[in-house]
């Protein structure tokens, strides 16, 4: 293997999913996934395309050189190439098993360090190649694919792995210096002798990186508060093709907008995040957590807005509709189920779940399971309804290539909204859902859950779920996708929470941010990237005649 690769392919990664290479897919989950599915949308079987292989790809020809200055860390193999081409949305997986590579990217580098960079950024800068940030690969909304047509002649994907070390901790104001290429388990995992943690843990956390989430204003572990990656931000360190940028590290500042939210969220359009220092916590020594039923959904629906208006603040407020929790084994398919924790790193936290359940209760909500500081509550976590769910939610992943390999559509799409307008919003949203269903592919399953609260409206996370077949997956896929993005522009919610823009939603974020911010946000861009070459397409685009700065 070359020595080019980062810490972050030390071993290979299946292409086609999540996964190293050399991990097993047991076939008993393979089919009890099939089964399930078979059932929900009531067709007899499936037809399991193969998983592809490397041989079975074919690529066009690298259409630029790697400089010599540059050979050191760049290449342009085939498994480089294939591995960078493509994220883990249904999108993606539908096109690997089609076999469809027509739009990889040339060249692959794999920086040491801030001059590698900014040797690679000169280069692309000088010939007009488009330069490309990747973390862990994890978008599911085409945050890093190469720009179509041939604006670009050549395009390069910058992969952060090799910069993957914590630089520093300060134990005293709980904080560390982390390099941007730093993957969730590893981050964790050299925290923890320390007694701290980040806690950001979003369903892609074994493969996503720091500044992958930083870029794309991850939303992690906790269901309210702490919720988007920003709050963790104390400072930034960002190489851009213009220089430099070192934010001051502080624990608040009124000096001005805040120079860090030019990049939070900038989806790798600015420049490419090196080092961050985040805030940290201590470790979680206290739980409490309970599944709670109600009759409808919209019953629970306001007992957790009591819950988050009432600044209880819970760690986890997973609400499952009826069909939700019945796939994911929380539910029977009759009732929605809540599931709620409390955590500190400080002091108990039973009596915050007591007075939640005291809500649930005022809302018809029957309490099923519950375990506090005495009843040891994480183990208790990992059974019952709760387990049930925790066991699906961390597995899923490591399945969503056989959902593409049975020819159905299946995504999700997520949003956020005010409260006042919840019920209305939710109810056109499912109504148009099913409706389209019925037009597009003749039927199907539209389920949501909460992911995320705040006090002034829930982040709802719709799934779909249709029968379709090989051939048309991927059309009957974008039509459905289409639907759901234009009901939410629609109807003023947000056409995404937490997965980015990508090149997925940026007709639609396009319509949601005024004009006149995204005019100022190309000047920023045009300052910081001159020659408009840093992850093209997204956010805010080119000038039109531009020409390359000299």
């Amino acid at each position: 293997m070359s020595s080019k690769r980062s810490g972050y392919f030390g071993e290979r990664r299946k292409f086609w999913t999540w996964g190293y290479e050399s991990d097993e897919t047991p076939q008993a989950a393979i089919d009890s996934m099939c089964e399930r599915v078979a059932k929900r949308l009531n067709v007899p079987g499936f037809d399991l395309t193969p998983d592809p292989t490397l041989d079975e790809i074919e690529l066009r020809a690298p259409r630029i050189e790697i400089p010599r200055t540059l050979e050191s860390f760049c290449t342009s193999d085939k498994w480089d190439r294939v591995i960078h081409t493509y994220g883990k949305g249904y999108k993606d997986m539908a096109k690997i098993y089609r076999r469809q590579f027509d739009n990889p990217p040339d060249i692959i580098a794999y920086p040491q360090n801030e001059e590698d960079i900014a040797a690679v950024l000169d280069w692309c800068g000088e010939n007009g190649y488009a330069a490309i940030p990747f973390g862990g690969g994890s978008s599911v909304t085409g945050g890093f694919f190469a720009p179509d047509g041939d604006e670009y002649p050549g395009v390069v994907i910058i992969d952060l792995g090799n910069m993957n070390k914590i630089l520093e901790i300060d134990p005293v104001s709980r904080a560390a210096r982390i390099q941007g290429g730093k993957l969730g388990p590893a981050l964790e995992s050299e925290l923890k002798p320390h007694g701290l943690t980040l806690r950001h843990i979003p369903q892609s956390w074994e493969f996503s990186s720091l500044g992958g989430w930083i870029a794309t204003r991850s939303a992690g572990h906790y269901a309210t508060q702490l919720t988007h990656i920003d709050e963790m931000v104390q400072s930034l360190r960002v190489v851009t093709p213009s220089g430099t940028i070192q934010n001051r590290r502080l624990p608040g500042s009124g000096a001005g907008p805040d120079p860090d939210r030019t990049f939070i969220g900038s989806e790798g359009t600015m420049g490419i995040i090196t080092e961050a220092w985040m805030r940290l916590q201590g470790r979680v020594k206290f739980r409490a957590n309970a599944s709670i039923s109600f009759k409808t959904f919209y019953e629970g629906a306001d007992a957790v807005r009591q819950i988050t208006q009432a600044g209880l603040f819970p760690a986890n407020a997973r609400y499952l509709d009826e069909q939700d929790a019945f796939f994911y084994g929380a539910g029977d398919g009759t009732e929605s189920v809540l599931l709620l924790g409390f955590e500190s790193a400080d002091h108990p936290v039973d009596a915050w779940l007591e007075r939640g359940l005291e809500i649930c209760q005022d809302y018809g909500g029957v309490v099923k399971q519950k375990a506090g500081t005495v009843d040891n509550a994480l183990e208790t976590s990992r059974s019952g309804a709760q387990g049930s769910w925790r066991d699906q939610f961390r597995y899923l992943p490591r399945l969503m290539h056989v959902r593409a390999a049975m020819g159905i559509v299946s995504f999700t799409f997520e949003t956020a909204y005010t409260w006042d307008i919840f019920k209305e919003i939710d109810t056109e949203i499912m109504a148009r859902m099913a409706d389209a269903e019925k037009r597009i592919t003749g039927g199907g399953i539209v389920c949501r859950r909460f992911s995320f609260l705040y006090p002034d409206g829930p982040a709802p996370y719709y799934s779909i779920m249709a029968p379709s077949t090989h051939a048309r997956c991927l059309e009957d896929y974008q039509a459905l996708s289409d639907v759901a993005s234009d009901t939410l522009t629609e109807l003023g919610a947000t056409i995404t929470h937490h997965h980015a823009v990508g090149r997925t939603f940026r007709p639609w974020y396009d319509k949601e941010v005024d004009p006149l911010y995204r005019k100022a946000l190309g000047a920023i861009k045009g300052e910081l990237d001159p020659n408009w070459i840093m992850n093209p397409g997204l956010l805010v685009d080119k000038p039109k005649n531009f020409k390359i700065v000299g």
